[in-house]
């Protein structure tokens, strides 16, 4: 049942009013993707072919938010990252926190480089140059509010042939239930972006359509009680549920 005191925002409008907070509002599902992305993310980067032609490696981290997952790579050498956003907000805390954590970290044990570009997939056609021609491309929990064929079209857009993509969504069966959205804590009014509920059969049928394979097994994962030390409190009413899947895709 939706909430009473609830408006819906498009999604750009919603993330910039969400971005002061969103790393702070004990949000079950990025906690449980950033547990499932300490083995999945490491895993996925090694699927990179290192060409001893090509010194440096691009991975674009498409719908970057405030750069949740854009930290996780920067400490990985001899690649250029490149994070995408909608919001001109949340993008404005992703660059600052990176840049931070950049230059705190050794040269020899660091990114060689980050961009940052604003990028709507629903409203701009070209892509941005230091996007382009990517080795790898991840978008975590960003599927849920982008129609099917304008996400994977973008990725493959994106990627070199053979580059792989590494996808992670809000499962249908949490979606069934629930959608992204806050509490604003200035107003106390619950604000939704648009959002869709996507099976998982019908995400693999449309990358197909757009040139993806998949490799390797598709994880799911529900809430266990004993996630909860790390999910938090939010999490109790989702113990049993499967809120989340990740996928990775290689463009053929």
């Amino acid at each position: 049942m939706e909430e009473r005191n609830t408006i819906h925002l498009p999604t750009t409008a919603a993330y910039d009013r969400w971005a002061p907070v969103y790393d702070h509002d004990a949000n079950p599902l990025q906690a449980l993707d950033d547990l499932q992305l300490s083995t999945l993310l490491p895993e996925f980067l090694d699927l990179i072919p290192r060409s001893t032609q090509k010194s440096t490696i691009k991975i674009v981290d498409l719908g970057c938010g405030t750069g949740r997952n854009t930290l996780k790579l920067l400490p990985v050498p001899n690649i250029h990252v490149v994070g995408l956003d909608a919001s001109p907000k949340m993008l404005d805390i992703a660059r600052q926190c990176c840049t931070l954590r950049l230059d705190s970290l050794d040269a020899g044990d660091r990114a060689e480089k980050i961009d940052f570009e604003l990028f709507d997939m629903l409203g701009t056609v070209t892509l941005p140059d230091c996007a382009q021609h990517a080795d790898a491309v991840l978008s975590t929990l960003v599927l849920e509010h982008i129609p099917l064929a304008v996400f994977f079209n973008t990725a493959a857009r994106l990627l070199v042939s053979e580059g792989h993509f590494l996808v992670t969504n809000m499962h249908a069966e949490m979606g069934a239930r629930s959608q992204a959205g806050f509490m604003d804590p200035e107003t106390g009014v619950k604000i939704r972006p648009e959002s869709f509920v996507y099976g998982i059969e019908e995400v693999v049928a449309e990358a197909a359509r757009s040139g993806f394979r998949t490799v390797g097994e598709i994880r799911e994962r529900a809430v266990e009680a004993e996630d909860l030390l790390l999910l938090g409190r939010r999490a109790e009413k989702w113990v049993g549920v499967r809120c989340w899947f990740g996928v990775v895709f290689e463009r053929v």
